[in-house]
């Protein structure tokens, strides 16, 4: 298999149609794709470009969800679109504000599922944490998200409609009159990091993060944009070449019998295959650095040795190493390792050249941690005793 080959999975995708009258859904669409919808709905061809930038601007750059609102087009082309098509997002069902500032959505999306969506307030940015699919396939053994069995991928529409209902919450969208690109920006940031793996859902997250990119639109640089895998080999230099965004790997172990147990992705490309992919990544820099998450796990993959382990895997390759002290979940097998446990690995790491901050817990209270996400119908829990069987600790 080659790095281009697309990873396929069976899972299932629903068709970009809103539930009601088989109204299309414009949110989604590329730009070709919503030439193409309007061009089948009547729009004249000369016009089908012009038509798709003005309506681009007004769902991605000014946050319109009605065709009335759409002042520069005639009144019958209007009322033609809204004959046709919807502005659909997905629904809020709960909002949960963490003491620490953090906002929790659980939106509901076609077929009443629902996922979870972060959004986390720092320092002059802002940063969405959005889902990919419902459940998750990988069943990492530390990740609550990963008891949560895999139900279907997330479609374009879903995935960035997760970005328009936060900057609806924030209340992020242009006032009229005023040049967007002097607003300031509470979202300055996505990461795919939500439920599920994105590049199982490769397509979608790539048109869905296009028009998170679009200049037109919500306009975020590539480099605002960091998609986390758990080592989905072949698609990573697709990643590289059809997004160009950032890259961050869920590697969590330093040697194949852990990182097996931790990340069971590992057992079809081990920690070698992996890193060989990531040493050839396109866009490898100083400047565009890999991120290797790793949580620290007592007594699991917190030793000294470990630390002067990952040190010799990643020579070579321009990164940083985040450690992400272990977000505890009711009937989690694991428990955090010490602070004391985790500066002293963040300080090999640290001497060896490489940056490696300590990720601060941020929404624990409201469980939007690293790893904590799961829809609140799934959240009927395993026993610790299960989760460990499962995981063959």
């Amino acid at each position: 298999m080659t790095a281009s080959t697309p990873i396929t999975q069976d899972v299932l995708t629903i068709p970009r149609k809103a539930p009601e009258g088989g109204k299309v859904n414009l949110v989604g669409l590329t730009r070709d794709g919503m030439r193409d919808a309007l061009l089948a709905t009547g729009t004249p061809e000369k016009q089908a470009n012009m038509r798709v930038g003005q309506i681009w601007q007004w769902i991605y750059q000014k946050g319109v969800r009605d065709f009335a609102s759409m002042t520069n087009l005639a009144k019958d082309y209007r009322t033609q679109l809204d004959e046709n098509f919807v502005i659909e997002v997905p629904e809020v069902v709960t909002r949960q504000l963490s003491e620490d500032g953090t906002r929790k959505y659980l939106v509901r999306i076609a077929g009443g599922h629902e996922v979870e969506v972060v959004y986390i307030p720092e320092e002059g940015r802002g940063t969405l944490c959005i889902s990919s699919q419902v459940g998750c396939t990988l069943t990492c053994s530390f990740c609550h998200t990963g008891t949560q069995k895999l139900v279907r991928n997330l479609t374009p529409a879903e995935i960035i409609g997760q970005v328009m209902v936060a900057r609806d919450d924030l209340g992020e969208w242009p006032e009229p009159g005023r040049n967007p690109k002097n607003e300031t920006r509470l979202l300055s940031n996505i990461v795919l990091m939500g439920m599920g793996e994105p590049l199982y859902n490769f397509e979608n997250v790539r048109d869905a993060m296009k028009i998170a990119m679009d200049p037109e639109g919500i306009s975020l640089s590539r480099r605002r944009i960091t998609l986390s895998t758990s080592g989905v080999v072949p698609e990573i230099a697709r990643t590289a070449e059809e997004i160009g965004c950032l890259l961050a790997v869920s590697f969590h172990a330093t040697t194949d019998e852990v990182r097996n147990k931790l990340v069971p992705i590992n057992k079809r490309w081990p920690i070698a295959d992996l890193l060989d992919a990531l040493r050839e990544y396109p866009k490898v820099s100083n400047s565009e650095r890999i991120t290797f998450e790793y949580v620290m796990l007592k007594d699991v993959n917190d030793s000294d040795e470990d630390a002067r382990r990952l040190i010799e895997l990643i020579k070579g390759i321009p990164a940083k190493v985040n450690l992400i002290p272990f977000n505890e979940w009711p009937g989690a097998p694991y428990e955090r390792s010490s602070n004391n446990r985790i500066r002293a690995f963040a300080d090999i790491i640290y001497k060896a050249g490489y940056a490696s901050p300590i990720r601060t817990p941020r929404g624990e209270d409201i469980m939007a941690a690293c790893g904590q996400l799961k829809s609140e119908t799934e959240r009927a829990l395993k026993s610790r005793k299960q989760i460990a069987q499962e995981a063959g600790l």
